[in-house]
């Protein structure tokens, strides 16, 4: 990163099964100086409820490792995470986060139910797969990435672009 550009945190969002983590471990690895924080190991309980008030805290957790981060002067911080599909909980997530003069790049992953399925049975996860997440607006200012039909390479090719065009 130049000397007089902002450090960058890097928000990937969609439904689970959608290819965030796959995604974000592999761009991550393309920056030099980043850090990747998945934000689902913050709220990863059982039994598992969005209504649950104890879920905000997950995102004070959120709040936390990425302002660890970026006040670690990592140029680039990569942050996935579901539910940040979520307005108001991705608008208190950054709230909360106490580094400075950062900028913020935003992509929502999404892909066709059929390609969910395929994903999901691929994982081996005993849970029914859900089209909840899938079917979500993707917040305003978002990039969309389709994942379909395309290899890992080539979504983290098309992030690549973006990031790097942004000031």
């Amino acid at each position: 990163m130049q000397k007089n550009q902002r450090q960058k945190l890097i928000i990937i969002t969609g439904s689970p099964c959608v290819g965030k983590t796959t995604v974000t471990d592999t761009l991550f690895t393309c920056y030099e100086n980043s850090a990747f924080f998945d934000g689902d190991w913050a709220w990863c309980v059982n039994p598992f409820s969005l209504n649950d008030r104890r879920m905000r805290n997950g995102d004070k957790t959120m709040s936390f490792a990425l302002s660890t981060y970026l006040n670690s002067e990592f140029d680039y911080v990569f942050f996935s995470t579901v539910i940040a599909v979520d307005k108001t909980i991705r608008e208190n997530i950054l709230k909360d986060i106490t580094a400075k003069d950062f900028s913020v790049t935003s992509f929502t992953l999404t892909c066709s139910e059929e390609t969910l399925l395929e994903r999901h049975k691929k994982r081996g996860d005993k849970n029914e797969c859900s089209f909840f997440w899938l079917h979500l607006k993707p917040l305003e200012g978002d990039y969309v990435i389709d994942t379909d039909n395309k290899s890992v390479q080539q979504i983290v090719d098309e992030m690549r672009k973006i990031i790097d065009e942004e000031k």
